[in-house]
């Protein structure tokens, strides 16, 4: 099979989808990635690289350098390399496309910039995803949920304009949307609160993540769940992927268990993801039927 992940910034490959694209990479589909934008926003962990980071709360200008890109474009083929994928690409690298930005969290001034993600009718870049789609002809397509997993503006725009893009083609593939079951969900604030003994929070710097955390969005009842990976296997070669992305992700534990972004708040690295199969036409997810199935159809 032929898969196509469309995600926002790099690292997102990885962090909601790495699990599958390891699975399926393994068993011996073809993986391709698709980047909206270059991360140019992303906050930055190592202290020896901070100074890529833009200042926080202030407005754009529309020349101004963006010193993070490229960095981040560094890092999103190593990651890419680590992980194995077949392709991968950022929209704008064809000709004729738009080049879009990252536009920052929810209500900092980024999002004012006249490139800014989510200041892009989804109308006017999905052209340009759809041709993509129609050239690669892929299988089945994975990307977020309409809250975007944890409602940052780019990634709720990704899904729109997946969606936008599928409802152009006359024949599109299959639409998996990334979420959390609600019992996983308890089990892996379980599972952190193992994790992190006292020695452990001083150590990595982290903390737990709350019952409300943003990425509680997506959390959906297990019988909504349509398909699932479950792969402890393909772990280390998310992991590897993820020690890539060093601007953004710092990896808990040795070998890691868990990771933790600028917030500092520890995730566990749990060898599974779960989807929803969404109707293109509307939107809204197809009815589970019973257990979700793996997949791509195979255990």
């Amino acid at each position: 099979m032929r898969w196509l992940l469309i995600h926002a910034h790099p690292d997102d490959e990885t962090l909601w989808t790495g699990v599958a694209a390891a699975h399926l990479l393994e068993r011996g589909d073809e993986v391709h990635v698709l980047t909206m934008t270059l991360g140019e926003e992303g906050e930055v962990i190592p202290a020896d690289l901070r100074h890529l980071e833009l200042p926080a709360g202030q407005p754009r200008a529309a020349d101004a350098p963006d010193p993070l890109a490229d960095v981040r474009r560094g890092e999103l083929d190593g990651a890419m390399q680590a992980l194995g994928v077949t392709s991968w690409t950022v929209l704008g690298d064809d000709p004729g496309e738009p080049r879009v930005r990252d536009s920052g969290m929810v209500g900092t001034p980024s999002a004012e910039h006249p490139r800014a993600f989510v200041g892009a009718p989804p109308e006017q870049v999905a052209p340009a995803v759809a041709e993509r789609v129609r050239r690669l002809a892929p299988d089945a397509v994975l990307t977020y949920d309409r809250t975007g997993g944890y409602g940052h503006p780019d990634h709720v725009r990704t899904h729109e304009v997946t969606l936008a893009a599928l409802r152009l083609l006359d024949d599109p593939p299959a639409l998996y949307a990334r979420v959390t079951p609600e019992s996983w969900w308890q089990q892996d604030l379980a599972g952190v609160g193992d994790l992190l003994t006292p020695e452990r929070r001083d150590a990595w710097r982290v903390g737990a993540p709350a019952d409300d955390h943003t990425a509680r969005l997506s959390v959906v009842p297990d019988e909504q769940v349509t398909h699932v990976v479950v792969d402890a296997a393909a772990v280390p070669r998310q992991v590897a992927a993820l020690t890539q992305h060093r601007t953004q992700v710092r990896l808990l534990g040795e070998p890691a268990q868990a990771y933790a972004l600028s917030n500092d708040i520890a995730l566990l690295l749990t060898g599974r993801e779960a989807y929803q199969q969404l109707d293109v036409a509307t939107g809204e997810p197809l009815a589970a039927g019973g257990d979700p199935r793996p997949l791509g159809g195979q255990a």
